[in-house]
């Protein structure tokens, strides 16, 4: 699964700048000079990176053979992604990347079936987005209160959700 760790924005200067929103907790990592990135859509990349460095708080990459402004525009709003494999288990037992949780089973503790988590959105407040047969989708916070449970091994994922939730 490609997990996207940057979006390119738009141009910085003349000469290929391109400003990235980061959408990794290790930009050091995934976007060090010499690393070749893969994108989205596919026919864009890879890109190799040739410089990096943070202006006023933003990221801007130089890419390999992007010397320009107007080939750097080129890239606007390309995804930068890598493999799940690529990226490293946490420690904590209750940190969980995004690709870890979707696609697991969901039901409640009582044993009763609600669907499967198809995203996770990340708005202030991680919520599990749940597909249910039948039924709208739900969305649910992930916070321990309400997700007392995460069966990786099992691939399902325990909801005490209160009344109404559902």
């Amino acid at each position: 699964m490609q997990l996207v760790v940057g979006r390119i924005g738009r141009p910085h200067g003349v000469r290929g700048e391109v400003s990235v929103e980061v959408r990794t907790d290790d930009p050091e990592l995934r976007f060090a000079v010499g690393t070749s990135i893969a994108t989205d859509p596919a026919a864009r990349g890879p890109l190799v990176i040739a410089a990096r460095r943070w202006h006023k708080g933003f990221l801007l990459l130089a890419f390999e053979g992007v010397a320009d402004r107007d080939v750097a525009e080129e890239l606007r709003g390309t995804m930068l992604v890598i493999d799940s494999a690529e990226v490293t288990p946490s420690d904590d037992p209750d940190e969980f990347h995004d690709h870890q949780l979707i696609g697991l089973t969901v039901e409640t503790v009582a044993g009763e079936p609600v669907g499967e988590i198809t995203d996770v959105l990340h708005h202030g407040q991680d919520l599990l987005v749940v597909r249910r047969a039948g039924a709208d989708e739900a969305l649910i916070p992930f916070v321990k209160a309400l997700v007392p449970e995460v069966d990786l091994k099992g691939g399902r994922l325990v909801v005490d959700p209160p009344e109404g939730l559902l």
